[in-house]
C-alpha cells in the first residue's frame, strides 16, 4: 500500500529505489572480502555436514565445505554483490525503432530463500524503444544478476523490471517468468507437475491491446 501511495503521489523514484532495495540484506557482513567470505562459510557448513553425522576425512566429501563455499560466493548468490551489477550501455535507435523488442526464453537459475533449494525456469522479457536501446545481452544479464541471489519469484520479477525501468529510463516494461520450484517438487507436497507464472507490467503495456500483443508474440 505505502508503494501504490507513493506511485499515485507522483514519487515514481522512489518507487523504484524502494523495489530496488531487497530488505533481506544486512550491513552486518558486507565488509568481509570475497576470500573471507569463502573462508567463514566453509568452516559452517563443514560444521554442518559434521552434525549431519558424514565422515568428513571420506575422499569425496573432505573438500566439499570449501567448493560449496566457493559456489556460494562466486556464483550461485554473486547477484548479492552489488560490484556484479550489470552495466546499462544506451546506444541511439538510428533505426527509429519503436515496435516491442522480446528477448525470451532467458534461462532463470535461482534459489528459494526459503529452503535454498533451486527455482529453475524462463524469463521473457520485453520494452518498447524510443529514442534509445541496450545490447540485446544485457537483458539476460538483468535477469541473470537478479536471479543470482536467494529469491522469491515475485520480488524476483519486479526487480527485473525496476531496474530495466531506471537503467533505461523508459516506462514500457514487460516481464513475465514461469519457473519450477523445486521446494515444491522435491519436498513437501512434491507436485512436479507444477510451475509458477508471474508478471510485471508497464507503461503501454498496461493497455489490453498491447498485452496481449506481447503475450501473442511468446506464443504462450
Amino acid at each position: 500500500m505505502e508503494l501504490l501511495k507513493e506511485k499515485e503521489n507522483g514519487n515514481g523514484s522512489a518507487v523504484i529505489d524502494k523495489l530496488m532495495a531487497d530488505s533481506i540484506l544486512t550491513k552486518k557482513y558486507q565488509h568481509l572480502t570475497e576470500g573471507q567470505k569463502i573462508k567463514l562459510i566453509e568452516e559452517k557448513f563443514r560444521d554442518i555436514m559434521l552434525i549431519l553425522g558424514l565422515d568428513m576425512e571420506d575422499d569425496s566429501l573432505k573438500d566439499t565445505p570449501q567448493r560449496v563455499a566457493k559456489m556460494y560466493v562466486k556464483e550461485i548468490f554473486s547477484g548479492l554483490d552489488p560490484a556484479n551489477a550489470p552495466e546499462i550501455t544506451r546506444f541511439k535507435n538510428d533505426f527509429n525503432y519503436n515496435e516491442i523488442l522480446i528477448e525470451r526464453n532467458i534461462p532463470v537459475y535461482s534459489y528459494c530463500e526459503h529452503h535454498f533449494v533451486p527455482i529453475i525456469g524462463k524469463a521473457h522479457v520485453g520494452y518498447i524503444s524510443h529514442h534509445e536501446v541496450i545490447g540485446l545481452s544485457k537483458l539476460n544479464r538483468i535477469v541473470h544478476y537478479f536471479s543470482k541471489r536467494p529469491q522469491v519469484q515475485e520480488r524476483l520479477t519486479i526487480q527485473i523490471a525496476a531496474y530495466m525501468k531506471k537503467e533505461m529510463g523508459i516506462e514500457d516494461v514487460a516481464v513475465i517468468i514461469n519457473a519450477e520450484h523445486l521446494c515444491v517438487a522435491s519436498r513437501g507436497i512434491r507436485d512436479t507437475g507444477s510451475t509458477t507464472v508471474t508478471s510485471s507490467f508497464h507503461g503501454q503495456f498496461l493497455q489490453p491491446e498491447k498485452r496481449k500483443e506481447f503475450m501473442s508474440l511468446l506464443n504462450l
